[in-house]
């Protein structure tokens, strides 16, 4: 016996934060950062088979001012890495980055000097995509996964308590490798 009961029909109830967070998802424009193959698969994304623009988001942002999604598509070099840094720098908050493919998100096959082991050592990343390269299917399903954690997040001083609680989360997880453990020799 709540309120919803005592109001006439055709009234919606919802809360500021659900209400700013469906805006947010509803509206978000990609700023596209193709580097390699997986460059091939976004843009398949933009086409008619799987058609981006059912989300809102068919207008990729020539310039990161007006776009508030960067997909890192491809493996990401040495060089190349200032260039990201500043476009995401440059773009509108708040704003949020999926890392599309083995090579952005880990640096892939490619473990050497030149190409960055994941982009998440540059910029802040939400969403990994994995995959050599990933299907379209596989981005579309990341972006839905991105449209729900936009449209929980929080706003205003619970946003702040929702980050802190991450971070703590963070740091008492255990380590994935126990480092104080010397390694097992291999016979042969």
């Amino acid at each position: 016996m709540g309120i919803e009961e005592k109001l006439p029909s055709g009234v919606m109830l919802t809360t500021l934060e659900q209400l700013a967070g469906w805006a947010r998802k509803s509206s978000v424009w990609p700023a596209t950062f193709g580097l390699a193959c997986c460059a091939m698969e976004l843009m398949a994304v933009g086409g008619p088979r799987h058609d981006l623009a059912r989300f809102g988001m068919e207008r990729a942002s020539a310039t990161p001012r007006q776009a508030d999604l960067m997909i890192v598509a491809g493996r990401v070099s040495q060089k190349m890495a200032p260039v990201l840094r500043q476009i995401y720098d440059q773009m509108a908050a708040p704003k949020w980055v999926i890392s599309m493919g083995v090579c952005a998100s880990s640096g892939g096959m490619f473990n050497n000097y030149a190409i960055v082991q994941g982009v998440d050592h540059i910029v802040p990343v939400d969403i990994y995509l994995p995959g050599c390269p990933p299907r379209p299917e596989m981005l579309l399903d990341a972006i839905v996964k991105l449209h729900d954690k936009i449209q929980n997040s929080k706003l205003g001083a619970h946003r702040q308590a929702e980050i802190e609680e991450r971070e703590a989360a963070g740091l008492r997880r255990l380590p994935l490798v126990d480092v104080g453990t010397p390694a097992r020799e291999v016979s042969t």
